[in-house]
């Protein structure tokens, strides 16, 4: 494709991508088939067929080979509810393997209406850049007065200069200075946030992305599409939701603690005697400043909190997975102190997740000793200083002191330190833990292992098989595998197309219609069966490109704590996961995929799956030794 214009007999799809090449300053556009389209989807998906394509094997994550790509969808523009969102892709820095990110925003209309379905940016830049992109076409416009901004005056200082209309997407200190778990700040605060895309930003000189566009897609089946938006928007009020309407994500504190599945202090508890002062119910009454909502969305689950303590004001976002890393996995239970704390990492633009459990594992290093205060500044790092917390995080987004080891991530630091202290870096694949206990979620103990981006409870809803009691969550079996694996398809799907993960319980059934939706926005006819491979075949497209980038099955395993101490205290005292049965799930899990006992993907499977005709003709795929 040598123009921006729309391929004029596709419908929900442009049809094509936005290459950028910040080294050369060159642009140009490339043609993405139908086939591609119709098998990827879009997001996720298209975003790692793109990836698969665009990026060098063994590509360094922060040299200027390693794309860094946003991803649109079908549904984007067709006001369906809660499909206002995009893709972010790119080889982690993290953890050497894909990363990807979603995040929800007004950014994600502008993206489609500038550039395509897919914008990738290659290369390098000289300088600072702010890359404005106008229906298509780039201008590279000088960004040294945007150094060292936080990502919320960085976004207003980017409108002031090209207009209050423009959607920006940007990093922060951390970003800027390589931290590995950096993301990508857009639309007033919401985070691209896992797997280190702001790192990658750093690395091209890239502080920020605007975009403006004009450029239509249309849907094939308006009158249809209408009718059923405003049917699924109904159903997007209903009891379904309730939980995130009401107390959003938070709500988990106070029901993950009374199961035994919080990890506290560092995952070597899994009961907080704090959980009260930190849960959702006391934060709802305490300190929400108001609900708010994603671009596009009936449901309206975000929280903005504010602090009550007489020091300085501090309000930002909340939800479960930031108050369970910067509370009870720290031991803090103080509500100001988290608040202040995510709200840090937002405008530093950094994952709160991989934040608070590489404190986390600082502190217990501190604990025992291989950490001291000469190695800290002074600043007394134990369980439960919620100061500390505040002065680390400042110093981790400026790579200062101690603030540059945290700043590698905690299976890098570690490495680093030595001592054991990997013993209690709580990652997977170098992608810290998520704030699921796994020896007491023995399904998403399975998910947490094998899912390609690392340790992850988005790419994975194995957790649901133990919290709705469809098994023992306590015991392992033969079904965790099928359950894994299943789960894993329906991610993909759902975040390819993309519709938000606090719907899918609003559908009566998802598969049926989500194919349905499909046609209707496309004009292709798509069955659930189709729908179920394709999920399929994004989730072994994104273990390819592991394999190729080195993945062994050893990198399918769990922290050595997970497995070799049992839980202390609460009402899961006593309950361990052992390497056997990990084992067990795990080969349970390959069986279930069609993959061969070493975890690779057989030929038989690719031709299944279509893969040996759709694989980019510029990447082999590698088989692990």
């Amino acid at each position: 494709v040598q123009s921006g214009r729309r391929v004029a007999s596709l419908y929900g799809y442009h049809g094509k991508a936005l290459v950028v090449d910040l080294s050369s300053g060159a642009h140009r556009w490339d043609n993405i088939p139908e086939q591609v389209l119709r098998s990827f989807i879009g997001g996720i998906g298209l975003g790692t067929y793109l990836l698969y394509k665009y990026c060098p094997a063994g590509a360094d994550p922060l040299g200027s080979d390693n794309p860094l790509i946003f991803a649109a969808s079908p549904l984007v523009g067709s006001r369906l509810t809660t499909s206002s969102k995009f893709a972010v892709m790119t080889k982690s820095p993290l953890t050497g393997f894909i990363g990807d990110s979603l995040s929800s925003s007004f950014l994600a209309t502008e993206l489609k209406k500038s550039c395509g379905d897919a914008l990738i940016i290659v290369g390098q830049a000289e300088t600072p850049t702010l890359l404005f992109i106008e229906d298509g076409v780039p201008q590279f416009l000088d960004a040294a007065g945007l150094m060292g901004l936080g990502t919320f005056d960085t976004e207003q200082a980017v409108k002031e200069r090209l207009g209050r209309q423009t959607r920006v997407a940007s990093i922060g200190p951390a970003g800027e200075n390589l931290v590995r778990y950096a993301s990508i700040a857009n639309d007033g605060g919401r985070q691209a946030g896992r797997c280190g895309p702001g790192a990658v930003m750093g690395s091209k000189n890239l502080k920020a992305l605007a975009l403006q566009g004009s450029q239509t897609v249309d849907v094939a089946m308006p009158g249809a599409t209408h009718q059923y938006s405003l049917d699924l928007s109904k159903r997007s009020l209903g009891a379904a939701t309730e939980k995130y309407r009401e107390l959003g994500t938070m709500a988990n504190v106070s029901v993950f603690n009374r199961l035994g599945t919080l990890p506290t202090r560092n995952f070597r508890e899994s009961t907080f005697e704090g959980a009260e002062k930190v849960s959702g119910e006391h934060l709802h009454q305490e300190h929400l400043a108001k609900n708010a909502s994603c671009a596009n969305c009936t449901i309206g689950c975000e929280k903005i909190l504010v602090t009550s303590d007489k020091g300085k004001k501090s309000k930002g976002r909340m939800e479960y997975e930031s108050l369970f890393a910067l509370g009870p996995l720290c031991g803090v239970d103080d509500p100001n102190t988290v608040i202040r704390a995510a709200a840090i990492c937002d405008d530093l633009g950094m994952d709160t997740i991989s934040a608070g459990v590489t404190i986390a594992w600082a502190m217990e290093c501190f604990d025992k000793g291989l950490l001291s205060t000469n190695d800290t500044g002074g600043i007394d790092l134990s369980f439960g200083n919620g100061q500390a917390i505040l002065d680390i995080l400042e110093l981790i987004g400026h790579r200062k002191d101690l603030g540059g080891l945290l700043a590698e991530g905690t299976k890098m630091a570690a490495e680093r330190l030595g001592g054991g202290s990997s013993d209690w870096a709580m990652q997977v694949k170098g992608l810290e833990m998520p704030g699921y206990e796994p020896r007491s979620l023995k399904t998403m103990a399975l998910g947490l292992a094998v899912t390609p981006r690392g340790a992850c409870h988005n790419r994975s809803s194995a957790y649901e098989a133990d919290f709705s009691k469809q098994v023992d969550r306590l015991s392992v079996d033969e079904s965790r595998g099928i359950i894994a694996a299943e789960s894993e398809d329906f991610e993909a799907v759902l975040d390819s197309l993309i519709w938000c993960k606090f719907l899918r319980k609003a559908f009566n059934d998802f598969y049926e219609e989500s194919a349905q939706v499909y046609t209707m926005i496309t004009g292709w006819d798509m069955s659930l069966d189709e729908l179920k491979q394709a999920g399929e075949r994004i989730h072994n497209l994104k273990k390819l490109f592991n394999i190729r980038e080195g993945w062994s099955r050893r990198d399918d395993a769990l922290p050595p704590r997970t497995l070799q101490e049992p839980l202390p205290t609460g009402v899961v005292a006593g309950v361990g996961l052992t390497q056997e049965e990990l084992d067990y799930m795990i080969a349970g899990y390959y069986q279930a995929r069609g993959w061969n006992d070493d975890g690779s993907v057989p030929d038989t499977k690719l031709a299944e799956l279509g893969l040996l005709d759709l694989l980019p003709e510029s990447s082999g795929v590698g088989i692990p030794t």
